[in-house]
């Protein structure tokens, strides 16, 4: 397999379909050799469909060469995090009680890429239910960055970001409840969005806050996944009405940042910001200015994210713990210390923290897009950092002690999914040591078009969505 091949975006993929200068099952062989060749490194996957793979990519092949008008997704290989559920394909949910289970329905989602005619390579590690920032767990052990495997994939779409950046797909699908897309977007170096609370079905949903969404090597492949899943569902309560946004259309306009009011906080003002990822975030605010917009520095008064986590989802880890032992599991220790601590709260703390910090967190939002069209942060407050099992993260920021380190890898990416606004990582550099950073640009609620804009706009003005790693 080349490397041209490897690392072709899902639009140049499309495209060369289209003019029959590539076939579906040259670039599924491909993706498939690439996995054998470097997921042995990364353990980014858990179940791998090559078989049913290889027969879609034949049907594709034969539809293309027959002149069919096909979707713009139509043969392109994808990964999908363990957590969505796909018929007739083994789903853990990273946890070993579910080793071989094997759903009966689609996730909404994966229902809507189907039709448009992705080819599922497999499913990506997650951690137990999604409960860690990092990705693992009893069932498929550790998940590594592709630019240094000995270093946390983040997560909980950990194997999802590590699979799109080491080249086994150009496109994968991941969750995101506060930070699982962005977080591990950022710590491998893909591009990861999480849309406008309701803007992507979840069937059955309970908890307004989380949602689904793509990860990416590319603003514009992110956008592609984007336009045939965003939508209203009758089973998710939370989902809104379709808007008619045309999410790569918007993506692929030219254009750069002028006019543009970006306000930028270095921190959001609850813990330490290790100073390579501030060094390179202070140069991606300049390569804001060069592409044409006002960026001014600012702060945003969000509440204590800690706090708020432990208050808020503290009682859903609870009920998944208690769940595990009484069914014999062992339980992560720090899933089990959050559980531990949750049973201690009130019934008015917790209700205070799913009504007014919620609120409070919107509406330190809403002050800042009161003068500013979009606010930009680093996307974690620390690079890729060597595994700390289920602690989570390192033990000290510049030399300050971190006392919960796996809530501060999410603290940046947390309040904004609970103000309910568009988000996305991308790409703006790298440390000394060779790790990437992520810009993650925030946008008020329901400005996803703008958010990916800009997101798009920002990648063409630099180069550091061509930079592979060298697994």
């Amino acid at each position: 397999m080349t490397d041209d091949l490897t690392w072709l975006s899902a639009l140049e993929i499309g495209q060369l379909y289209r003019s029959r200068k590539l076939s579906p099952v040259e670039v599924v062989d491909a993706a498939l050799a690439r996995m054998d060749q470097v997921d042995s490194r990364l353990n980014a996957m858990v179940t791998v469909t090559a078989d049913t793979a290889r027969e879609q990519a034949v049907e594709a092949e034969r539809r293309f060469a027959s002149g069919e008008d096909l979707p713009a997704l139509y043969g392109i290989p994808i990964t999908v995090k363990d957590l969505t559920e796909t018929a007739g394909v083994r789903t853990t949910y990273g946890c070993v009680a579910y080793a071989d289970h094997v759903p009966d329905e689609d996730a909404a989602t994966w229902s809507r890429l189907k039709e448009a005619g992705t080819i599922l390579l497999g499913k990506t590690t997650t951690p137990e239910f999604g409960l860690l920032g990092v990705t693992e767990s009893k069932l498929t052990g550790i998940t590594g960055s592709p630019w240094d495997p000995s270093r946390a994939a983040g997560g909980s779409s950990g194997g999802a970001a590590a699979s799109t950046v080491a080249g086994i797909a150009p496109v994968a699908w991941g969750s995101d409840g506060g930070g699982s897309i962005r977080v591990p977007a950022s710590l491998c170096g893909a591009v990861g969005v999480k849309p406008s609370t309701g803007r992507i079905p979840l069937i059955g949903n309970t908890e307004p806050d989380s949602t689904e969404g793509p990860i990416a090597r590319h603003v514009v492949d992110a956008a592609l996944l984007l336009d045939v899943t965003v939508g209203p569902h009758p089973l998710d309560r939370f989902s809104l009405p379709a808007t008619g946004d045309r999410y790569a259309e918007a993506a692929l306009t030219e254009g750069d940042l002028s006019g543009l009011r970006i306000a930028a906080d270095h921190g959001l003002l609850h813990g330490p910001v290790d100073r390579e990822t501030r060094r390179v975030f202070s140069a991606a605010l300049d390569d804001l200015r060069a592409a044409g917009a006002v960026v001014e520095e600012t702060q945003v008064e969000v509440p204590d994210p800690l706090e708020f986590f432990l208050h808020y989802w503290g009682p859903e880890y609870l009920t998944y713990v208690e769940e595990m032992q009484a069914n014999g599991l062992d339980v992560w220790p720090l899933a089990a210390d959050i559980a531990e601590r949750a049973a201690a709260l009130s019934p008015a703390e917790v209700g205070r923290a799913g009504r007014d910090t919620k609120t409070d967190i919107y509406l330190a939002y809403a002050k800042v897009f009161a003068d500013f069209d979009l606010l930009v942060t680093p996307t974690t407050p620390f690079p890729a950092f060597p595994h700390a099992g289920d602690v989570g993260g390192p033990a000290t920021v510049n030399g300050q002690p971190l006392d919960q380190p796996g809530g501060h890898l999410h603290r940046l990416t947390e309040s904004p999914s609970h103000a309910g606004l568009p988000a996305i990582s991308v790409p703006c550099g790298f440390t000394s040591e060779g790790l990437p950073v992520g810009l993650q640009i925030v946008g008020p609620r329901f400005a996803d078009t703008a958010v990916v804009t800009a997101a798009a706009r920002y990648e063409r003005a630099t180069d550091w969505c061509t930079r592979h790693p060298a697994l």
